[in-house]
């Protein structure tokens, strides 16, 4: 059968009505569901497919159990992504070139048009509209139950006129604060960037370390080495140095250091005065000595270190250190480790123990990374100092903080350097480093006031699985200031700065609330837009002829704005992935609990994991990716959203296997031929095991309500479907094929729609 030809003509019937249109129907219970609006920097996948086909399942199930629902979709472009691939196309770079011209390819087969369309393509706006076109043409295909008259994307000027109302209500909180602040950031693109401008950066999160840089005498200056573990420098035996590496000789703030030359480039961005000496080769310093504590310690050779990752220098306290004990003995080294740390199941070294344990080979050996993993968490949880370590003798670990790392500042022999958590570069390709940045913007998380009503929203709201509900509370509890503006990008002009504009992540946070006006001020010039209309619409704040003669709108167009955000608000459902925890979904309830009164606070967030490919993850090097488009043409909506559905449950990942996908197609066939079968069977009598056969789907239905309340779509989904297969099947046998088709004909039009 066709499945695709008749979900066409169904899909534009749907439009044809406007059916996903809703209204205010005051005195009818509402539904307001959303799902992250879609980056337009490349066509949509798979794994987007499943986070929005389980929107459109609550969608479509709170229709039929009478609610009025909303769900309505916009397309984002903040930040530098979209900027990132007009500028590459701009500069001719052959591997964006040959990216972008296979993603056309997707949805224009003339060469010609092609590559017209990659030549608009130095534009950043057609980046975003194209891409913005063809996700909406693929979620329709999909058969998603949009309200797309509300769309919109974060860079259009009305959207923008109430990000600059929302940035002001923020200001007016004193939360936005101007200071020194450590960012993520790209030399190339000279612009500090977040989360949707790394690639990855969404699913695999670069974080900012905070190292200490530990100050070694060195002929005339400072070998400076790095460490997340300041406590350790009473063990210290050597200094690792990279022989192979280039290393630099500098003057930082009159002194000389000595650091890798990536350090370097590194620390340029971090400290104002830094000049480079010479380059050295990592050779030159095998065999000296450096000095700290009045005691002079060996450099010697490491292959382990890499000089991109702080300094480039490491100092070795092999009693700890998996790598460290390693490496010297590696060297058939006569250095005896120093064991400075107390813990519980070690009775000699550490660091060797764990060493024979797992049976590590050398230091190149894999298995290092997860034995200093195990160490480095035993060590923290139950580690206390020994009688080697002066003044902190007795301290635990975990309760150290940063004593002795403001002990080795005051006695000039420590510094801050910060790294990334991971290699990172930006989706243009360009190296992410942390740069701290003069009066850099930010929003400051860490006031108490904001941190108590956020955990009174998340007392209250709803989270499914229950399990992500306490890691919203963690990330609350630490987060603090998080630079909320860049130089560089597309998006919103920070109304009190307009040399900045506002990053991706928090000029997303409430746009929900946007959604429930949209297709009104869509019609309005948007430089009529200003607070005090929202100020009337969100908050109740004002007089409405006041507002009417401030902005020019007539009273009837802001009273009925009022009127439609006032009946969909709050959001009654956010849906998304644990990707977004800590970030997005985190800010999106601390943006509403300062901004909008408890009543507007969001209900419920629900999450789903991601999707991978024959027990593979998906990804653009192993070109096993499956972009949204091809599964309306490859597979049809309907076998999708039955094999998505079916699959897994939201809390666990969905493994698309072609086998397992044929297997249910060959079901999704038999029910289709079964459910014509029985639209033209005669009306014949029906015995007692008939009935039971119509009770037991009506029972079922029933029973599976609690299941679809709770998003267990696989559980209702086998009770539904496959389960009623199986039943029917043995109906079949006992009273033969044609009362099936007769007794399924009672029922089959509700078992279709459920």
């Amino acid at each position: 059968m066709n499945f695709k030809e008749i979900e066409k003509k169904w899909q534009d019937e749907w439009e044809k009505a406007h059916l996903f249109e809703p209204k205010v129907e005051e005195g009818k219970p509402k539904f307001f569901l959303t799902v992250p609006i879609p980056y337009t920097s490349g066509p949509l996948h798979i794994g987007h497919g499943r986070t929005n086909l389980i929107g459109d399942i609550v969608a479509r199930y709170k229709r039929l159990s009478k609610y009025n629902v909303l769900w309505p979709m916009g397309f984002h472009i903040t930040g530098t992504p979209v900027l990132a691939i007009s500028d590459r196309i701009k500069r001719g770079d052959k591997e964006a070139i040959e990216l972008y011209t296979k993603y056309i390819r997707l949805y224009e087969k003339d060469e010609g048009k092609v590559k017209e369309i990659l030549e608009s393509f130095k534009d950043p706006k057609n980046v975003a509209d194209f891409f913005a076109l063809h996700d909406s043409q693929d979620f329709k295909s999909l058969g998603f139950s949009i309200d797309w008259r509300r769309k919109f994307n974060t860079g259009e000027k009305f959207y923008n006129k109430f990000v600059e109302w929302q940035f002001k209500k923020l200001h007016d909180l004193d939360l936005l604060t101007q200071g020194k602040h450590p960012v993520l950031y790209s030399p190339i693109d000279e612009s500090a960037v977040g989360e949707d401008d790394i690639k990855d950066g969404d699913i695999n999160k670069v974080e900012i370390l905070e190292y200490t840089t530990i100050k070694f005498k060195f002929e005339d200056g400072y070998i400076v080495a790095s460490t997340l573990r300041p406590e350790t420098i009473f063990g210290l035996t050597n200094i690792w140095v990279n022989k192979n590496g280039k290393y630099v000789k500098a003057k930082v703030n009159g002194e000389y250091w000595y650091l890798s030359k990536e350090g370097f480039e590194k620390l340029k961005y971090q400290k104002r005065n830094v000049k480079k000496i010479k380059e050295i080769d990592g050779k030159y310093f095998i065999g000296k000595e450096v000095e700290i504590f009045n005691k002079k310690y060996p450099i010697l050779s490491a292959e382990f270190v890499d000089t991109d990752n702080a300094t480039g220098f490491v100092y070795s306290v092999p009693a700890h250190a998996p790598y460290d004990y390693v490496a010297l003995r590696d060297l058939n080294s006569k250095i005896k480790p120093i064991k400075i740390i107390e813990i519980k199941g070690f009775k000699g070294i550490p660091a060797e123990e764990i060493v024979k344990k797992m049976g590590i080979k050398n230091q190149l050996d894999p298995k290092l990374e997860e034995a200093t993993k195990k160490l480095y968490k035993e060590e923290f949880y139950n580690g206390i100092l020994n009688e080697k370590c002066k003044q902190f003798k007795g301290l635990k670990i975990k309760e150290i903080k940063g004593q002795i790392k403001d002990w080795l500042k005051q006695n000039n022999l420590g510094d801050i350097f910060y790294e990334t958590s991971r290699k990172a570069v930006t989706r243009a390709g360009n190296k992410v480093i942390v740069a701290v940045i003069e009066n850099q913007w930010f929003i400051d998380y860490s006031k108490e006031w904001w941190k108590q009503k956020g955990r009174k929203a998340i007392d209250k709201l709803i989270v499914i699985p229950k399990k992500y509900k306490q890691v919203l509370y963690e990330t609350i509890d630490w987060l603090h200031g998080r630079p909320c503006a860049r130089k560089r990008g597309l998006g919103t002009r920070l109304p009190y700065d307009k040399d900045w504009i506002i990053e991706s992540l928090s000029d997303s946070t409430i746009y929900m609330a946007f959604y429930t006006i949209s297709h009104i001020l869509r019609k309005i010039d948007p430089e009529k837009l200003n607070e005090k209309l929202f100020d009337y619409i969100f908050l109740s704040k004002g007089d409405l002829k006041e507002v009417s003669e401030s902005t020019g709108i007539e009273k009837r167009l802001i009273e009925k704005m009022k009127k439609e955000f006032e009946y969909w608000y709050p959001n009654d459902e956010r849906h998304t992935a644990p990707m977004h925890l800590t970030n997005h979904l985190t800010f999106f309830i601390l943006h509403h609990v300062a901004i909008f009164p408890e009543k507007y606070w969001p209900r419920e967030i629900s999450l789903n994991e991601s999707v991978i490919r024959e027990g593979t993850k998906m990804s653009k090097s192993k070109g096993n990716v499956i972009p949204l488009l091809y599964i309306s043409k490859n597979y049809g909506a309907d076998l999708f959203r039955l094999y998505m559905a079916s699959a897994a449950g939201i809390e666990s990942i969905v493994d698309w296997k072609e086998e397992d996908v044929k297997s249910v197609e060959k079901k999704l066939n038999k029910f289709v031929e079964i459910l014509e079968e029985s639209l033209k069977s005669k009306e014949i009598e029906l015995d007692e095991y008939d009935e039971w056969m119509i009770n037991y789907f009506y029972k079922k239905a029933h029973e599976v309500r609690p299941l679809m309340n709770s998003l267990k779509f696989k559980e209702a989904s086998v009770e539904l479907f496959f389960e009623m297969l199986n039943k029917l099947k043995i109906h079949e046998k006992i009273n033969g094929k044609e009362k099936n088709r007769a007794t399924i004909k009672k029922f089959m039009f509700d078992w279709l729609i459920t």
